[in-house]
């Protein structure tokens, strides 16, 4: 094949070059501009939230998040093994220390194990919950919706709050997605817990470039969200701090960006959908493949596709279809090592991981790009074939 299909790449086709150059026209170009306050906007009104403070990534997000859930040094975070390792890397940041949960089937952290171990393996004192194995308060947990399929946690946010657990949502790949059942229905993933966090990397379903937002219901928080994100000035004329803040906050250039993404996401998603009904059509009929499906409980954003390869079946393993598929100039990637095997992260405790293994051994993500076109997919089809 001569022609290079990417795993994700943004689509621009919209009002991107009007609304940058209308910054780069105006000289407002850093964190200070009326798009930063006009995509944080949009955001609240597409998602629900009362509350959105725009950060430099997804990442930034996600440490201002758990700091502002009250994560210190000492604590622990119920966190999921399956993920990119930015959500483990910013309880480190804290001070605090992950404890890895297995995977379900959609890939998101498995909610029956996650609470078994909080009626197993935690102690309540008060109003906080304490690990019987190290004596570390339980501080919060911290849920991704991976691969923007939505998390089922409804019951997990009910033991929760009774426990004194804080949930702060990574959503960062899971614009788009909302719960269409049970008590959560209709809410947009981010919005259930006391903060939750969305990605506008260049791979994502809409881009910045690089950023991130905080979603959040409290007044309080997304004041301090944006006072912590903009380097804790109490004064900006006489540059005096109240605290320890950082350099987190989105530039005006990133957020016109933003807001001619953010536009054009409804067709977005359509597109999709579409290819993903198109790839599971087309895959259903191949011996040893399977296209993982999502949960029936929300209308998820089909943010990645994710293949499943059984090699005795199909006569290849990930890695060797991966090669194959990249010597045909089609990019495909496997699912992160899971984080309890991670050289950082080894001596962490995990609970009870089993499924997150196997599916780390048999997935592989398909191109998934929103500008990805029904031939494109129809050609990918024809190399699984083969």
């Amino acid at each position: 094949m001569s022609e290079f299909i990417p795993l994700s790449v943004p689509r621009i086709n919209g009002n991107e070059w009007t609304y940058i150059k209308e910054c780069l026209d105006s000289e407002w170009v850093s964190s200070v501009g009326s798009y930063v306050e006009r995509f944080e906007a949009d955001i609240r009104r597409f998602t629900g939230a009362s509350y959105a403070v725009a950060c430099v990534n997804g990442t930034a997000a996600l440490h201002v998040a758990l700091r502002l859930a009250g994560v210190s040094a000492g604590d622990e975070v119920l966190v999921p093994t399956l993920t990119f390792i930015a959500p483990v890397n910013t309880i480190a940041y804290l001070g605090a220390h992950p404890v890895f949960m297995d995977a379900d089937a959609y890939y998101n952290i498995d909610p029956e194990k996650t609470l078994q171990f909080l009626r197993d393996e935690t102690v309540q004192r008060g109003h906080a919950a304490y690990n019987k194995a190290t004596g570390r308060r339980v501080a919060a947990l911290l849920p991704v919706h991976v691969f923007g399929n939505a998390c089922r946690l409804e019951e997990l946010a009910e033991v929760c709050r009774e426990r004194g657990i804080a949930i702060v949502e990574d959503a960062t790949e899971g614009l788009g997605t909302f719960y269409r059942a049970g008590t959560s229905a209709n809410k947009h993933v981010g919005t259930i817990g006391m903060l939750g966090c969305l990605s506008f990397n260049g791979n994502k379903i809409i881009t910045t470039g690089g950023g991130g937002m905080i979603l959040t219901e409290d007044p309080g928080l997304a004041a301090r969200a944006k006072y912590l994100s903009t380097q804790a000035k109490d004064d900006a004329v006489q540059f005096i701090h109240g605290d320890i803040g950082y350099n987190y906050r989105l530039t005006n250039i990133q957020a016109a960006l933003g807001v001619a993404q953010l536009e054009q996401l409804p067709g977005f998603l359509e597109v999709k959908k579409e290819n993903f009904e198109l790839y599971n059509r087309a895959i259903e009929d191949i011996t040893g493949l399977c296209l993982a499906s999502p949960p029936s409980y929300a209308d998820n954003n089909h943010w990645m596709y994710t293949l499943q390869v059984e090699a005795s079946r199909y006569g290849r393993d990930r890695f060797q279809l991966l090669a194959d598929l990249e010597a045909a100039q089609v990019q495909t990637r496997p699912v992160w090592m899971p984080n309890h095997l991670q050289k950082p992260y080894r001596d962490c405790q995990s609970y009870k991981v089993k499924n997150a293994v196997k599916l780390w051994d048999v997935t592989l993500n398909l191109p998934c790009s929103t500008g990805l076109t029904p031939d494109q997919v129809e050609a990918v089809v024809g190399l699984l074939r083969q």
